[in-house]
């Protein structure tokens, strides 16, 4: 690099003559900027979030009088878990290992539904890592094995806890029953679109099931080892859970060929699903077909409590208005004044079951233009329907239909008939939203114990809106001691 001219070295003095001169505080500031630089980099306690903490705190603290975990355990304090604690056998001064309080489990279920969660083993990890699962277990520590034991093998508890709840709020003034409204809702099975076959490939994966869990059988009496004893158990128990499931679809194969012979299709075509026999094929809401259950809720219009509950394998909903009159009426000991539902529901033969009991609310379908005779093929078409001639009672009609057509031809009718969807569709999205997309388990009898804790947890959240004394919302929810077992 060459040096500056002298006259270049002139003009840059020029330059830079009317700049004033440093003062001493500025002259000082720059040389312990420099010094520190030279020093090095500087020390920082910087954030390290992996590093484990050990934390002497109780669990009471870690949540506000007003949380959410004390009001499930308020709730699940107050209800009669009786039959679950007889049938543990570690009693007094037996051996054998202290059992799960039933209330933790259930608990945790009621928790976990309320906040989307329907895995076991996610509830398990988050009962070791969430504080509001810390606290509801209260240092108990759970597995994933118990808690779907308890989800999928307490139907009957779970409906007669639904009927104490409902009845619960009756007495208490918040469900009135004048006014009901039922909808079903398709939610998707644990189960893929591949798994349905016909009858002549049923029988050929039951041979091929049949002879594996023979073949697995022969091995474990030959095979000495203990880990290889071990291991054949496992392949022979997934064996005969498969074996189990085909013979559980050929099972249903003629239900299914009866309801396509209904609908004028061949019974040759009915399938059945190797993973979930009680699935079905059903058109869901974006016009697919897809393996699903049908989930019925009859709720309360002016409390939105749901009041009745049930879960089929048929996708119509055509058949569903008498059953589900029947249940509320036998949960409550009394029928609503007004049954709303929508145009799948009102079949002549189920609004003529339900005529003496209560009064139907559903849209009356528009009769459908006539086609002009076959053999006329120049004339012209037939005259539409008259509007509103769909109110009007048709030859066949039973008394009970003739006057559901009469009624929903009123102003008053149309007015009531606006709080089906207010009620009906605004359950469905609650369940939605709390996770009510896709069945965690298989089987009917599993797939309604999941919907009956959905229906617990929606009454629970109502419960506490309407009737918080029912549960002692707003003291220590926590210090709430059981009923006597």
């Amino acid at each position: 690099m060459t040096k500056p001219s002298a006259h270049a070295a002139h003009s840059l003095q020029g330059l830079f003559q009317d700049l004033p001169e440093p003062s001493d505080a500025e002259r000082a500031l720059a040389k312990a900027q420099a010094e520190r630089r030279k020093a090095g980099a500087p020390r920082l306690q910087q954030p390290n979030r992996q590093q484990v903490e050990l934390r002497a705190s109780d669990l009471e603290s870690l949540l506000g009088e007003d949380h959410r975990a004390r009001l499930v355990w308020g709730y699940v304090a107050r209800q009669d878990l009786s039959r679950l604690l007889d049938a543990i056998k570690a009693r007094g001064g037996a051996p054998g290992r202290r059992a799960i309080d039933p209330r933790i489990l259930f608990a945790l279920w009621l928790y976990a539904t309320l906040d989307g969660v329907a895995s076991g083993r996610e509830v398990t990890r988050l009962s070791r890592e969430h504080d509001a699962y810390r606290w509801i277990c209260g240092g108990v520590s759970v597995n994933y094995h118990a808690l779907n034991d308890f989800r999928c093998a307490n139907d009957a508890l779970l409906d007669e806890l639904l009927t104490d709840n409902v009845a619960a709020l009756a007495a208490a003034g918040a469900v009135t029953l004048q006014r009901v409204a039922q909808d079903g809702m398709r939610v998707r099975a644990d189960a893929g679109a591949a798994s349905f076959r016909r009858h002549a490939r049923l029988q050929e994966h039951q041979a091929q099931a049949w002879e594996l869990v023979q073949t697995l059988k022969a091995q474990a009496h030959t095979d000495p080892g203990l880990a290889s004893r071990r291991a054949q158990a496992a392949r022979l128990r997934a064996a005969q859970q498969r074996e189990q499931r085909i013979n559980d679809a050929l099972a249903r194969l003629p239900e299914l060929a009866a309801t396509k012979r209904r609908n004028g299709d061949a019974p040759e075509d009915a399938r059945a699903s190797t993973t979930d026999a009680d699935a079905s094929n059903m058109k869901m809401g974006d016009g697919g077909y897809r393996p699903a259950y049908n989930v019925q809720f009859a709720t309360d219009c002016a409390s939105q409590v749901i009041v009745g509950v049930d879960t089929v394998s048929a996708g119509s909903d055509m058949a569903q208005l008498a059953p589900m009159v029947a249940q509320v009426t036998e949960r409550l000991a009394g029928t609503p004044a007004q049954w709303l539902v929508d145009g799948g529901f009102p079949a002549h033969a189920q609004i003529d079951a339900v005529a003496e009991h209560t009064e139907v609310y559903a849209p009356v379908p528009r009769p459908k233009s006539p086609k002009p005779p076959k053999d006329t093929p120049g004339k012209d078409p037939l005259d539409p329907p008259a509007p509103g001639s769909e109110f009007e009672p048709k030859p066949g009609d039973s008394p009970a239909v003739a006057q559901w057509r009469q009624r929903m031809s009123s102003d008053a009718a149309r007015e009531i008939y606006k709080d089906r969807a207010a009620t009906a569709e605004c359950v469905n999205a609650l369940a939605r939203r709390r996770g009510l997309l896709r069945m965690p388990v298989r089987g009917l009898v599993k797939v309604r114990c999941v919907v009956k804790l959905f229906a617990l947890a929606h009454n629970l959240m109502r419960m506490a809106a309407l009737a918080p004394q029912l549960i002692g919302w707003g003291m220590s929810a926590s210090t709430v001691e059981p009923n006597a077992a």
